[in-house]
């Protein structure tokens, strides 16, 4: 199995040559979903929601498999950017396979952002036991997962509350994904505070890196 980051929040996955990709939103990369032979979409907001790569990805495998919640379906019904591919709609504590992944689907709702902003659904999607990408909520898997894709700033997350989040599900690693608005001071920033040991640090524990966008990894 290879990762590949491709901007912001967007992952994309390859085993056996089968591609599979989480969250292409309109601020991860501009190739996100190309070549894509399933998409996973956990919730509505654009930075992981793209309609113009999603139609495109769709236009380009006929039957492309798009797994997301009943929000983004139907967002995805009316928009017509899922055109010609399958919508397979799922929610928390649903299961799956695809491209001989075994995905679970912890969640339910989007972490809050403030009250009077309306709660979204929001998906996870947990990859073979081992991977987990929480979208935009703090959900634990349930599993002591070897790699988890850590948010790193949005309108609902902090420092404190990733640490907290960390501390609570143990991973055995931490990738950094969800920073496309921190410049390169910023990103040196935090990972400076999430992989030194206090004072300077958090000192979570567990070994925390930033992939490199665009460059594949084995896991």
């Amino acid at each position: 199995m290879q990762l590949t980051w491709a901007g912001h929040s967007c992952a994309r996955i390859e085993q056996d040559s089968f591609v599979t990709v989480i969250d292409p939103g309109v601020i991860s990369n501009p190739d996100a979903a190309d070549g894509a032979d399933a998409l996973l979409i956990s919730h509505r907001h654009l930075d992981h929601y793209d309609t113009t790569k999603i139609a495109a990805a769709s236009a380009a495998r006929p039957g492309l498999p798009i797994y997301t919640n009943r929000e983004v379906a139907t967002l995805l019904e009316q928009s017509g950017a899922a055109t010609g591919a399958r919508v397979h709609v799922i929610g928390h504590g649903d299961a799956f396979e695809v491209g001989g992944l075994n995905v679970h689907c912890p969640g339910e709702w989007h972490a809050p952002i403030y009250p009077n902003i309306p709660d979204v659904r929001n998906t996870g999607f947990l990859i073979d036991g081992r991977l987990f990408h929480p979208g935009d909520a703090f959900t634990d898997p349930g599993v002591p997962v070897e790699l988890l894709l850590l948010q790193i700033i949005g309108f609902y997350t902090k420092t404190s509350l990733s640490a907290d989040y960390i501390r609570q599900v143990k991973p055995s690693r931490v990738a950094s994904i969800h920073d496309a608005t921190l410049d390169a001071t910023g990103k040196a920033g935090t990972d400076a505070v999430f992989s030194l040991d206090p004072p300077n640090g958090l000192g979570t524990g567990v070994a925390y890196f930033r992939p490199v966008p665009g460059v594949p990894f084995d896991f």
